[in-house]
């Protein structure tokens, strides 16, 4: 396929085979205000000078592609880069969506902001970005994902939102998504559902997409500035994708530039025991879009484990799997103990703390880059900091 001509979704919110709008009636027409909305703010310069302002004073961007001297000499081959998303005000990528989102919510005159989040980063941001414009903020999370990200669940509490645990299901991410869209069903008239992710009924993955391009367009510039020509590789983690799509989509029309997504191995290849939609999931409808899902031989959806909290759910973004469909991105999955080992190492040999979601795509180029020969450039999707995971690991590697 000539990517020059990629252009998705269509006018009906699908990638190919994949995406749309599976939601109650009632949410039909917030959406078509949401996307009629957006697509003004899009073409509006005044909302593109706030938003990129915003990106510049408040989220600390453009952040940093970091050469990775010793890790490119530890794993012995490529040269490495880091796009260093774990500097963003709140130590990850996920500011970058909230903050355009609430900016659509203020257009659209809601002043009450939802959200999910399962590590809890999309949490924080959006409870920063709901602070920051004084608006009112109900996150939901697993009871599973509040014990494991306890920092961050203060750290909304602090911020002056309401965290509300959810207790059905395995309490982990897809159950907080769902909940989230039931409070979003009866309040739609004043509330603004934030999603965290490329997931979701459309027009949401194609906005989260857009907003985190910030990462791919800069991750562009910097590489063009420091090496004079594009990389031969980008690697990002995926759970639901927007750190990834963020990074790829920028690139997606250089045929020559490959692209790998690494998804949660876990601890075993059975239902249950990993999330990695692509080696044991199909096609299917989970929480508003067609896409990749896990489930069982009856279409149920299917349990799912990471040592990450944010890659531990079951569905991928739609785009993802049209990518993967066109064969234009790679998917690959890691286990929980290679994600361990990467978490350690990158604090031993480059004093950076990555978060349990980025060490998967650490763990990958720890397998696989050493291969590449020594002129070829590879950029790592640094997706945010470990300090939140820094008390599971611990308990983790004491119990092992």
């Amino acid at each position: 396929m000539n990517f020059e001509n990629y252009s998705n979704p269509d006018a009906s919110g699908h990638y190919g085979p994949y995406g749309g709008k599976f939601v109650p009636e009632t949410l039909i027409p917030v959406l078509k205000e949401l996307e009629k909305v957006y697509l003004d703010c899009k073409k509006n310069p005044e909302f593109q000078k706030v938003f990129n302002s915003m990106l510049n004073d408040f989220v600390g961007r453009p952040t940093s592609l970091y050469f990775a001297e010793r890790l490119t000499q530890h794993i012995g081959g490529a040269k490495i880069y880091l796009k260093r998303e774990d500097l963003c005000h709140t130590g990850a990528h996920k500011i970058n969506n909230a903050i355009g989102q609430i900016l659509l919510a203020q257009k659209m005159g809601k002043k009450r902001i939802i959200a999910e989040t399962g590590a809890g980063q999309h949490g924080v941001a959006t409870a920063t970005a709901a602070a920051r414009f004084g608006m009112e903020c109900v996150v939901y999370m697993g009871d599973v994902d509040m014990k494991r990200q306890a920092v961050n669940v203060r750290r909304m509490e602090m911020l002056g939102t309401e965290v509300r645990a959810v207790h059905s299901g395995q309490k982990t991410l897809k159950e907080a998504v769902s909940e989230a869209i039931r409070d979003w069903v009866t309040n739609s008239s004043t509330t603004h559902y934030i999603l965290g992710s490329a997931l979701g009924p459309h027009p949401f993955p194609m906005i989260v997409r857009d907003f985190q391009s910030c990462i791919g367009n800069e991750a562009r510039k910097q590489i063009l500035e420091k090496e004079g020509r594009l990389p031969n590789l980008l690697v990002a983690c995926v759970g639901g994708g927007s750190n990834s799509i963020g990074l790829f989509h920028p690139f997606l029309k250089d045929e020559s530039v490959l692209m790998m997504g690494v998804e949660a191995g876990g601890h075993g290849n059975n239902l249950g025991e990993h999330a990695a939609r692509f080696d044991g999931g199909r096609p299917g409808i989970l929480q508003g879009t067609r896409t990749f899902v896990l489930q069982d031989e009856n279409g149920q959806i299917g349990l799912t484990h990471s040592v990450s909290a944010g890659l531990d759910y079951a569905a991928v973004g739609p785009e993802h799997s049209l990518l993967r469909d066109l064969g234009r991105c790679q998917y690959s999955r890691v286990s929980d103990d290679e994600a361990l080992e990467a978490f350690q190492l990158l604090n031993r040999i480059e004093g950076i703390l990555p978060a349990l979601e980025s060490s998967h795509a650490i763990a990958w180029a720890l397998k696989n880059v050493g291969t590449m020969p020594k002129d070829n450039i590879v950029i790592i999707n640094l997706s945010g900091r470990g300090d939140k995971d820094l008390d599971q690991t611990l308990k983790i590697l004491g119990e092992h």
